[in-house]
């Protein structure tokens, strides 16, 4: 197991020495700034958009998004199977510049504890002053047009993303639209934005997009890129937090995904670590809560659909117009690349967690799904249980059988992924419930799938 420690810096003026807490780590310094005052690495070309769009983020905001972006480095550039003990757990250090170090000190416990929530990871931050050349960042432009969004809304491509933005649109919202991009799975924002256009108006002037991301080139000890991403969340939720600051009249921030795919209980004992991810927990998304009061950033956060199913969300969706007729431009796939190990090109492979969330809910709304799969009919023939085509499937399966067999179990299940102290008891039985009726939608459509070893 080896610790990295990375030190974040702005532009060349930017020479403060920095001692490393662990001399031995591997030290990595990445610079925000290259010659002029424009931030790199997708951030500059994030708030440049917000600008031309009369947002004008706040100094702590950048702070914030520049902490996720360096998160974003470690994340996906230090190897969990070559940098962690237990080929998980990696151990990171972060020394960042701000403008207010004194309040992100106080900070740091909450902003580690979060972290360690989302990756599984052990994370250290340490706070420094911005060197003087570079104490505001964010020019105002000498004019100004202050702009007429009342929110922020999160926008991936996905189903329920693309639900989200039309039910908010439908009703009236005027929400700027934050998207964050690069690889495949993405290209479905594009279409799904022009789809919305053609009823709501044109989303250009509504619509930012950022492509944070970092190459081997700008690690310097980068042993492997890292897929897992665990940390991913907190970017996106960064990017609409600068957004969100530019905003006046205490904006809502808008998380648009499902409830079981938010609570993501761990559907088997295997899954309580590496495969249970947090990015819309609502242990995490309180944590977000207390981060942005804390940074004094005015802004509130909601997931408007913490209590519904994914085919709920379909079912009520308020433009069923829009949704049936695109509904399979959407992507929901964990990784659509990988029918490109099976000889075909990239689609969603129609077995993985989000794809079986996914077809049961299309199906359950609708009756029929457009979607082209790698696996067109789960039920078509045997899948492998030892394969990642039956893995999922079967696990779905034995859960469904277990709330059936257990009346009332969900109650002590949808506390597995994570804590729900945050949360009274009203709230707790409606995650219990949505829990057992998003199992029964998914068990709805794989209940007769048979899954064997082959």
């Amino acid at each position: 197991m080896r610790r990295h420690s990375i030190i974040a810096r702005l532009g060349p003026a930017d020479r403060t020495p920095v001692k490393v807490l662990q001399a031995d780590s591997l030290s990595t310094e990445i610079r925000f700034i290259e010659g002029d005052d424009r931030l790199g690495f997708g951030l500059g070309q994030m708030i440049d958009q917000l600008i031309e769009r009369g947002v004008v983020p706040s100094e702590t905001a950048v702070d914030l998004g520049i902490l996720a972006a360096t998160i974003t480095a470690a994340d996906t550039r230090i190897s969990r199977s070559k940098d962690a003990q237990d080929g998980w757990t990696r151990e990171i250090d972060l020394y960042l510049p701000v403008q207010a170090p004194d309040r992100w000190s106080a900070l740091g416990p909450l902003l580690e504890g979060t972290m360690t929530f989302l990756t599984g990871d052990h994370w250290r931050l340490f706070f420094r002053g911005r060197d003087a050349r570079y104490r505001v960042l964010i020019k105002r432009p000498r004019t100004l047009v202050r702009p007429s969004f009342t929110s922020v809304c999160l926008f991936s491509g996905g189903l329920d993303s693309f639900i989200g933005a039309i039910d908010l649109l439908a009703a009236g919202e005027k929400p700027v639209f934050v998207s964050h991009y690069g690889d495949i799975s993405t290209s479905s924002q594009q279409r799904c934005a022009d789809h919305i256009a053609k009823v709501y108006g044109d989303m250009r002037v509504r619509h930012v997009r950022a492509n944070v991301r970092f190459n081997k080139g700008d690690f310097s000890h980068a042993t492997a890129s890292e897929v897992t991403t665990r940390g991913r969340s907190f970017l996106f939720l960064s990017l609409a937090a600068i957004a969100a600051s530019g905003l006046d009249n205490n904006p809502m921030i808008y998380v648009p995904e499902n409830g079981l795919i938010s609570l993501n209980v761990p559907l088997d004992r295997l899954r309580v670590g590496a495969w249970s991810t947090r990015t819309t927990h609502p242990f995490y998304m309180a944590r977000w809560k207390d981060i942005l009061q804390d940074l004094g950033i005015a802004a509130s956060l909601a997931n408007p659909y913490r209590f519904t199913t994914k085919g709920e969300m379909l079912a009520k969706c308020k433009n069923q117009s829009i949704v049936r007729k695109h509904v399979a431009e959407t992507i929901s796939c964990s990784s659509i690349a990988k029918a490109r190990w099976l000889g075909s090109v990239p689609r969603q492979c129609g077995y993985c967690v989000p794809c079986l969330i996914r077809r049961s809910a299309i199906v359950a709304a609708f009756g029929k799904d457009p979607t082209t799969y790698t696996i067109s009919d789960l039920r078509g023939r045997p899948l492998n249980a030892k394969a990642a085509e039956g893995e999922h499937v079967r696990s779905f399966q034995m859960m469904a059988e277990r709330l059936k067999q257990r009346p009332g179990i969900e109650k002590i299940l949808v506390r597995k992924s994570g804590p729900l102290s945050d949360y009274d008891a009203a709230e707790v039985a409606e995650y219990a419930s949505v829990f057992r009726r998003g199992i029964e939608e998914v068990a709805a459509l794989i209940g007769s799938a048979v899954v064997r070893p082959l």
